[in-house]
């Protein structure tokens, strides 16, 4: 197993000049936190994460966060940022990885983004531009009501009515992203996901997918649930709640965090909260499928067993250095 790390200095260039970019990319339980540890580790690198419930303090034990120790291996970036009841937007998590990656590359290192958001990851590195619409509080509140009235899915089901390409990459439980969806598409006339502004990619982009058979892919699912409520994850819930932090809040609505707040309100046993969390993450994990397609020609595509690491670092640096070369 190789360790010692292979510096990048300067860093090489891609087409047009542009500076690189790794993307990790890949279901939940897939493995990408320990194999980007590992590449960051031999390659100079920094990872920055693109998955939107790492922001959060606090939220540790349901979202798989890197632990300290895994932290200390790497550096990274964009994890425990907000506080649960700060909403980070696309826009500022956009701006802040953008910082991020300018930050590592100005350093001589090489940026990892890393994650399984794939929204986050376009904004990125397709240099998204949101709907230029202002919000309509008179519809906004049209829209909460409805929701409260009939209920999220309902919600949903209504856009995908609309919209089907849009409400197929929004999580149903984002009812924030799914009402802005309907109050840009009712407020121009125009469906929401032809508005979505993009231009060519600032970087050079190497596009590393992870994948397992999906019945691997599954047990490792369910043995992280498992896991994490071995572990603690009632008692986090509980704390977050004792601390302020409503049930209600979007991000109290993340996987795992809304059936714990069910089972501790009495509504659900914890069995229950456990069956409806697995059901839940492998419903997640097909729609993550959406965005990264392993008939995706621009994706390297690796199926994660033993010796993988070498054989995706050969890969980033023959890729690399061939650039360079050109």
């Amino acid at each position: 197993m190789r360790s010692e790390p292979s510096p990048l200095t300067p860093l090489p260039k891609g087409e047009g000049n542009k500076p690189p970019l790794i993307l990790i990319v890949g279901p939940t339980a897939v493995g990408k936190t320990e194999i980007a540890i590992q590449l960051a580790e031999r390659l100079n690198g920094e990872i920055v994460s693109a998955d939107s419930r790492l922001f959060y303090r606090g939220m540790d034990i349901g979202t798989a966060k890197p632990s300290r120790e895994e932290q200390a291996r790497a550096p990274h970036h964009l994890i425990d940022i907000a506080n649960p009841d700060e909403i980070l937007s696309l826009a500022v998590f956009q701006q802040k990885a953008t910082e991020a990656i300018a930050d590592i590359h100005a350093r001589k290192k090489l940026p990892f983004l890393v994650g399984g958001t794939g929204q986050y990851i376009r904004a990125v590195t397709q240099g998204w531009s949101p709907p230029e619409v202002k919000p309509n509080e008179q519809l906004r509140n049209e829209l909460e009501r409805e929701k409260e009235e009939k209920g999220i899915n309902w919600l949903h089901a209504k856009l995908k009515t609309i919209d089907p390409i849009a409400a197929e990459k929004i999580d149903p439980r984002n009812y924030r992203r799914t009402i802005r969806a309907l109050e840009v598409i009712m407020t121009t006339g125009k469906k929401f996901s032809e508005q979505r502004g993009q231009s060519d990619s600032p970087y050079h982009l190497i596009t590393i997918g992870l994948t397992r058979p999906r019945e691997e892919l599954y047990r490792r699912v369910d043995e992280r649930i498992e896991a994490m409520y071995a572990n603690g994850l009632m008692d986090e819930v509980k704390s977050l709640i004792a601390r302020g932090y409503s049930p209600s809040l979007p991000t109290m609505s993340a996987i795992g965090y809304r059936e714990c707040a069910q089972a501790l309100q009495g509504q659900i046993t914890v069995e229950e909260a456990k069956q409806l969390t697995r059901r839940a993450t492998r419903v997640f994990v097909r729609r993550q499928a959406n965005w990264f397609k392993e008939s995706d020609s621009n994706i390297l595509w690796f199926r994660v067993e033993d010796g993988i690491p070498d054989a995706i670092q050969d890969a980033i640096q023959r890729r690399l250095l061939l650039e360079d070369s050109h």
